[in-house]
């Protein structure tokens, strides 16, 4: 591992700020710490925020909740009020990682996860998200975790996380403190990247930028759900997944909030799908046209051409369920 130094921060300015002038941050550190052991990070120097005070989960004066950067995701998964009122969340966590992961990991932290791409994660190998214009070997390479959605000619690298697909059909905002101590809010659903010709940008964060809190609005009417299909029933990352928030009424759909996972470069939300399907009656052949419109600009690359056809069924048995009928086969 490269050598860094190392600072404490005890104000979330000056944390900005030192960042700002190189380096990265840590709280939880389990992402940061496996790329730098690696070399696919190597920042100069790592400001710790894990003892600011951002760990704490309130209400808003709208009726809404704010879950502080630092809150851990076990903390928020477990939280009395986002079990109640925003249980797409909740289970959305506690679909990732494992119970340790949990512990340590943190809602800002969370946000700012790389891609688990092969080629992004080892040096030897070209990637465009690590070294722009070094080209993209999973193109033509193993690509079976792979996005079909929303890609470009210089990366097809799926975001990963569980927590942000959950945020996404909540209509949450995440809070940004700049360097120069400005503050600003960016919904969760603006706030990843997709890779354009720029792959090594993430999300919309600006150097020293530190996210200080999610804020989620008042509860959405609905029943919600959170489905994730992996190769094993844990510690594995989605090959799909959708986050759903759906409300049936007089035996029509009278909203519905649908995210994907695993299957995109970003947390996946077209409003069309969901358009789709609001004031309509519920019905195998409805869901088969939210999954067309869904669907229709789906790429795969060879090894993740399955993923096609496995999200059009997951999709299918979500709303199903969704919607108090019996899952298609």
């Amino acid at each position: 591992m490269k050598p860094f130094d190392y600072v404490r921060s005890h104000d979330a300015a000056g944390a900005a700020e030192a960042v700002a002038q190189g380096g990265s941050f840590i709280a939880g550190g389990t992402n940061l710490l496996d790329l730098m052991k690696l070399e696919v990070m190597t920042p100069d120097k790592l400001v710790d925020i894990g003892r600011l005070n951002m760990n704490e989960i309130s209400a808003t004066d709208d009726g809404g909740l704010r879950v502080g950067a630092l809150v851990t995701n076990s903390d928020c998964a477990a939280h009395d009020t986002v079990r109640r009122d925003y249980g797409v969340l909740s289970r959305a966590i506690l679909a990732g990682a494992s119970g340790q992961l949990r512990n340590k990991a943190t809602t800002g932290g969370n946000l700012c996860q790389r891609t688990r791409c092969y080629y992004f994660y080892d040096p030897a190998m070209p990637c465009n998200k690590r070294e722009p214009g070094s080209g993209c070997h999973a193109m033509n390479g193993f690509n079976r975790i792979h996005a079909v959605l929303g890609t470009s000619e210089a990366c097809i690298a799926t975001y990963p996380g569980d927590m942000a697909i959950a945020l996404a059909t909540l209509d949450a905002d995440v809070e940004i403190l700049s360097a120069e101590g400005k503050t600003r809010s960016v919904p969760v659903r603006d706030f990843h990247r997709c890779p354009g010709d720029e792959p090594e940008k993430d999300n919309m964060l600006e150097p020293g930028d530190l996210i200080t809190a999610v804020t989620l609005p008042p509860a959405r009417k609905g029943s919600h759900f959170y489905r994730k299909v992996r190769d094993r029933s844990s510690y594995a990352f989605a090959l799909v997944s959708v986050a759903a928030i759906i409300n049936v009424e007089d035996e029509k759909i009278a909203s519905a909030a649908l995210a994907f996972g695993g299957l995109a470069t970003k947390p996946w939300r077209d409003p069309e799908v969901e358009e789709v399907l609001i004031g309509e009656r519920p019905s195998l052949e409805l869901f088969e046209k939210a999954a067309d419109i869904l669907l229709a600009d789906a790429k795969g690359q060879g090894s993740n051409d399955f993923k096609i056809p496995l999200a059009r069924r997951t999709l299918t048995a979500v709303l199903a369920e969704g919607c108090g009928m019996e899952a298609p086969l």
